[in-house]
């Protein structure tokens, strides 16, 4: 007799063949000890079926779950990776922004000024403490457009005028001589209101105007013209978040920088100005640096 079991997959996994030779089949008797041997091995038989059965079952499910499990890992992978893509390319233009900004950090000229002139200005500071802040290290003064100009005003104030007379004579002395002024002024977010556009159509306009009066005011008390220099940021270059709709005064302000001076080598390079005409005109020629003082 011979006993098989197909599985679930069309194979057939043969459990055993059982060759029985009977004495006397042919009469159809057989002794109760090898019926009962026989009886045994078949149930034994199909206890292992069922066994290997119940085996084959538990590893199609954990086969069936490994597949889902690998698919859901491969989408977690892919997902990983588009993330680390964005990340890779976060830190690189991170990365092309530090080296931008030390490249310009390390083009800006530092200016270390002489102790003389560092104190003057370290004493001028204390003494308008609400109007002026000092910066040693950026050899900058700070004035606050609040206390030096009206509300939508270039005109200085009267308040404002004593203190600017002061830093000019600071400014005029021999230790101080060596420096350049540059005067920038900057606003808030704020728009202009109808009146003050009139005279300044927008903060750019209002910025570089309060720098120019800045500037006449210390060319009036005496500062050499040709050492100012003026420039309006508008409300480009805030120092704090500005407060929408309700104005940021520490943004509205005016700064003046101490920087080298580059007159000298203004002197010294040619330019088209000075340069004699080719011909034979007996005309004289005017050599010297042609200053604006309203630039």
């Amino acid at each position: 007799m011979k006993i098989t079991h197909r599985i679930t997959n069309g194979r057939t996994l043969a459990l055993t063949t059982l060759l029985v030779t009977v004495a006397g089949l042919g009469t159809g008797c057989v002794s109760q000890q090898e019926y009962d041997r026989l009886y045994e091995t078949n149930q034994s038989l199909r206890s292992q079926n069922q066994d290997l059965q119940n085996r084959l079952g538990t590893l199609e499910s954990n086969n069936s779950q490994l597949q889902g499990s690998a698919g859901d890992a491969q989408g977690v992978i892919g997902r990983l990776r588009g993330e680390n893509s964005n990340l890779r390319d976060q830190l690189a233009a991170s990365q092309n922004a530090f080296a931008s900004l030390e490249d310009r950090m390390n083009s800006l000229s530092i200016v270390q000024l002489d102790p003389a002139t560092d104190r003057a200005l370290s004493d001028l500071a204390s003494q308008y403490p609400d109007m002026i802040v000092y910066d040693g290290e950026r050899g900058m003064l700070r004035f606050v457009s609040d206390l030096t100009f009206a509300s939508g005003s270039d005109q200085v104030q009267s308040s404002a005028l004593e203190s600017l007379k002061t830093l000019a004579s600071v400014l005029s002395n021999n230790a101080a001589s060596k420096y350049d002024v540059e005067i920038v002024g900057h606003t808030d977010d704020e728009k202009p209101g109808a009146n003050t556009r009139r005279n300044h159509p927008t903060n750019m306009h209002l910025a570089a105007h309060r720098a120019i009066s800045v500037r006449n005011a210390l060319g009036q008390a005496g500062l050499d013209w040709s050492r100012m220099s003026v420039m309006g940021w508008g409300e480009h270059r805030p120092i704090i978040a500005n407060n929408p709709g309700k104005g940021t005064p520490a943004n509205r302000r005016v700064e003046i920088y101490l920087v080298p001076s580059t007159r000298n080598e203004a002197l010294s390079s040619p330019s088209i100005d000075n340069v004699a005409p080719s011909n034979n005109s007996s005309q004289p020629v005017d050599t010297r640096p042609k200053i604006d003082p309203t630039k």
